[in-house]
């Protein structure tokens, strides 16, 4: 069976260093949310940035963090009017017999606001 993990954080500014912490940290908090996660049940990650993030790949904080068998796509978002700026959102494809009400999903920092019933810190 297959789950979608959900997950987003922010960042200051677009500055390289700081969009592949932000990823670092958003994988780091996905995978201790979802404790039975590991890398080779990961079937694929989708990555997306609003229009202002544009200096790095959050897929490069991927794999810089042992993603490195992990199939990864970055798109851009959709420009919605009132969007929240500098935001980083991934979807997780997990191998999993886990029903969905299981899988943890991960809002951190100002991403909280997409979705409050979600948030994580």
């Amino acid at each position: 069976m297959l789950q979608g993990i959900r997950g987003a954080t922010a960042v200051e500014t677009d500055q390289p260093e700081a969009i592949l912490q932000a990823t670092r940290e958003l994988l780091d908090k996905v995978m201790k949310a979802n404790p039975s996660l590991r890398t080779t049940d990961i079937a694929s990650a989708i990555f997306t940035v609003t229009p202002d993030i544009h200096s790095a790949y959050p897929a490069r904080a991927a794999r810089e963090f042992g993603w490195e068998r992990v199939p990864m796509l970055c798109a851009q978002e959709i420009p919605v009017p009132g969007g929240l700026p500098f935001c980083i959102r991934v979807l997780v494809h997990w191998n999993t017999n886990l029903p969905s009400e299981a899988v943890q999903h991960v809002y951190l920092h100002q991403a909280a606001s997409l979705r409050p019933d979600l948030a994580s810190g």
